[in-house]
């Protein structure tokens, strides 16, 4: 285990990482741009374990300093909003979140911000120089297991930030397998507000909103690829939604580009 990860393991640790991450980052959600969150009723009672949070990807990093964020409020009994962050005095660290390795092992911060709960795991290879998509190892698939079985974790089921894509079926596995209760979360604007690793901004004033849906529904006997199909449909994530979601583009290149 590398350093990074032992570190990692301590609260303190990922409390201090925390309230560093966190004051940093709440001007930009709160200030600059405006977070608009709702559904936080559906996580107010949740267990302290065997949660998985499913979700669309918009950027690196944003996305999930975001829901630290909203999990540290929720924990201070706030309902849909984060207020003044007196909440980074006593985070809520109990949650670990799926990032490639590849993207954690790219720079200093990325570094720091594995110290959150990031659950490393390589989802690409190079082929002639080319990324090429590949599902979960099975050693990616423990560690997440590993992770639910102590706490919460959030994942992001299509592996990338570009809208639309295909989920894996590795999400699916794992849910079958561990029986979690399982939140889907949709967020939009954070494209538009932040670049790709979400550090910098693009557009100041834009809305930026997370919804937090009721827990689904799921038959874990199901096959794999019918749960896939209900939580891509669930994070509207699916084709049917791609095409009533188009409307969220400006013009006809925003669109080709996003998609």
């Amino acid at each position: 285990m590398s350093l990074w990860k032992r570190l990692a393991e301590f609260k303190l640790v990922r409390k201090v990482v925390y309230a560093i991450v966190g004051i940093v980052s709440y001007p930009g959600l709160a200030i600059v741009n405006k977070l608009k969150i709702s559904g936080t009723e559906h996580i107010e009672n949740l267990p302290k374990r065997n949660v998985l949070f499913v979700s669309n990807h918009q950027t690196y990093f944003a996305d999930v300093i975001t829901f630290l964020h909203i999990f540290c409020a929720v924990k201070w009994r706030k309902r849909n909003r984060l207020g003044m962050p007196y909440y980074l005095l006593n985070p809520f660290t109990s949650v670990y979140y799926v990032a490639a390795e590849e993207t954690m092992k790219s720079s200093f911060i990325s570094r720091l911000f594995t110290l959150a709960g990031a659950l490393t795991v390589k989802r690409t290879w190079k082929k002639d120089g080319s990324e090429v998509r590949r599902g979960l190892d099975p050693s990616d698939t423990r560690k997440i297991e590993r992770a639910l079985s102590n706490a919460w974790v959030i994942t992001f089921p299509q592996g990338t930030t570009k809208p639309y894509a295909p989920g894996r079926k590795g999400t699916a596995y794992i849910i079958k397998h561990c029986q979690p209760i399982v939140i889907p979360v949709v967020i939009q604007g954070f494209w538009r507000a932040f670049d790709k690793k979400g550090l910098k901004f693009k557009k100041k004033g834009v809305q930026l909103t997370v919804t937090f849906k009721p827990p689904m529904k799921i038959d874990y006997n199901d096959t794999a690829d019918n749960i896939l199909a209900q939580i891509m449909d669930a994070i509207e994530q699916s084709k049917e939604h791609m095409m009533k979601g188009a409307h969220h583009w400006k013009t006809e290149p925003e669109i080709k580009k996003a998609i």
